[in-house]
């Protein structure tokens, strides 16, 4: 399925987990905003045979992680500091109704970078979720806006 924002995933790992079909897929994903940071989401992959099976052709579950972590010197562009966050990526999990994001917020008072991991519905939001967090506190953190 590919990726509904303007970020560009970059498969890193394909795990099969069943003979029919299903993986578990690992992407990594450079945060556009910030240079120097990098997350890895991983994701079930359901295969053709288990979506007919179940009925669900068009839908993948909505079950992720994220890991993200330091990859370079940071460079902080033009990001959202509000505590709503902001979209660092988005890829559909089924034909219309639901996507897998990463949102990225901004902890000012513990110099963190906060990547949360989670799915989104039309209804019927889902609770499943991951975080990772990133610490600038005595990192050489450039601010380029």
């Amino acid at each position: 399925m590919a990726f509904s924002s303007f970020v560009k995933a970059e498969e890193v790992g394909d795990v099969n987990v069943d003979w029919l079909g299903s993986d578990i897929k690992v992407e990594a994903i450079e945060d556009p905003k910030v240079q120097g940071i990098t997350c890895h989401v991983s994701y079930f992959d359901r295969g053709l045979i288990e979506r007919v099976r179940n009925g669900q052709v068009f839908s993948d579950p909505s079950n992720s992680s994220v890991a993200c972590s330091q990859t370079g010197p940071i460079v902080i562009g033009d990001i959202e500091k509000d505590d709503g966050g902001e979209s660092v990526f988005s890829k559909r999990t089924s034909l219309v109704w639901k996507s897998l994001k990463v949102t990225r917020i901004y902890d000012e008072k513990h110099q963190t970078m906060i990547y949360l991991s989670h799915a989104t519905q039309v209804q019927n939001g889902s609770a499943k979720m991951d975080i990772s967090t990133v610490p600038l506190f005595g990192q050489k953190v450039t601010w380029s806006k």
